[in-house]
């Protein structure tokens, strides 16, 4: 069976292409390559895939409606979509908020249109976000809670998604599940996340900002954890025309301060830290109830960040280093 994976040449895309071949699945993998941060990473990622003989590559936009249905023609087998391609990045929309309406809500609907064709469809897995709980004070966070006030844009199109496949559910009955992600890291991460803009400074004997002391608090998730809760959500389909919404993160919630002392540690150098008020797209605590993703699939983290941050920091210096 043929498994279409968008967003293949991205950090999580990349360590699902492997764990679905490992398995002996095959993958078409599709990503646009979008230069929001350096493309020698992404270019590496979709090099290591090419690598192997199950993995298939297409440059392809997911907004770009004719060459999606072009891709969909190809591949006529396809029975389950992973589809997590999307502009990332919760301040980067305050910068530039119509690539978040184009990547997330457009390219979302090309996606489920596209999926309507499929004669074989059994499942579409998408992509969400832990940033849909908005301003929430209630912890952890619950898929039942309410979702209607984001404190950023990348917030609203990723809510957006939900809805847009909950009608689509509705009316089609296609069956979907959509994993709201909490704070993934690890190998291969991206340049835009906190664990590698920290490793780069203080290795490069530079400043790191800390929002109110470093007391944010995380739900740091290690990048193969995320891939065993994919699969396990990927192999069990919801029922026809029953949509659901799945969190999928550590059931941990760690101080800032403290994911950067691990990381000094792991980095044999001390941060030069300078303290800065949270900015308003920001939330205090991330802390997701995994409950619901566990009584479906067993769904476990067993990475903590003592453990989980070395294997990352190890990664990126061989990264920076070649």
């Amino acid at each position: 069976m043929t498994i279409l994976l968008t967003g293949a040449a991205g950090f999580i895309g990349m360590h699902v292409a492997e764990a679905l071949m490992a398995r002996g699945e095959k993958v078409v993998g599709l990503d646009s390559l979008s230069p929001y941060y350096d493309l020698r990473l992404k270019h590496a990622r979709r090099d290591r895939l090419l690598a192997q003989r199950h993995f298939a590559f297409q440059e392809v936009n997911i907004a770009d409606r004719a060459a999606v249905a072009t891709v969909f023609d190809q591949h006529r087998d396809v029975t389950r979509i992973i589809h997590l391609a999307a502009q990332p990045g919760v301040r980067h929309s305050l910068v530039d908020p119509y690539s978040y309406i184009e990547a997330n809500v457009t390219g979302h609907l090309v996606m489920l249109e596209a999926a309507r064709s499929l004669p074989r469809l059994q499942h579409f897995l998408y992509a969400s976000s832990s940033s849909v709980y908005g301003g929430n004070e209630r912890l952890p966070c619950r898929e039942n809670d309410r979702v209607d006030h984001p404190i950023s844009l990348y917030a609203a199109t990723k809510r957006a998604d939900e809805l847009i496949s909950e009608a689509y559910g509705h009316v089609f009955g296609l069956p979907q599940t959509g994993l709201r992600f909490f704070t993934v890291y690890g190998p291969w991460g991206r340049p835009d996340m906190a664990p590698w803009l920290f490793a780069d400074a203080i290795l490069a004997g530079r400043p790191i900002t800390l929002y109110d002391g470093g007391r944010l608090k995380r739900d740091f998730t290690f990048v193969e954890d995320i891939v065993t809760g994919v699969l396990g959500a990927l192999d069990r389909p919801p029922a026809h025309g029953k949509p659901r919404l799945l969190n999928i993160g550590n059931h941990r919630s760690v101080e800032v301060r403290r994911f950067v002392a691990v990381l000094e540690e792991s980095l044999g150098r001390q941060a030069i830290i300078q303290d800065a008020p949270r900015p308003v797209t920001d939330v205090a605590e991330t802390f997701a109830d995994i409950s619901a993703i566990q009584a479906l699939c067993g769904f476990e983290p067993k990475t903590s960040i003592e453990e989980g941050v070395p294997r990352f920091a190890a990664w990126f210096r061989a990264w920076i280093a070649a």
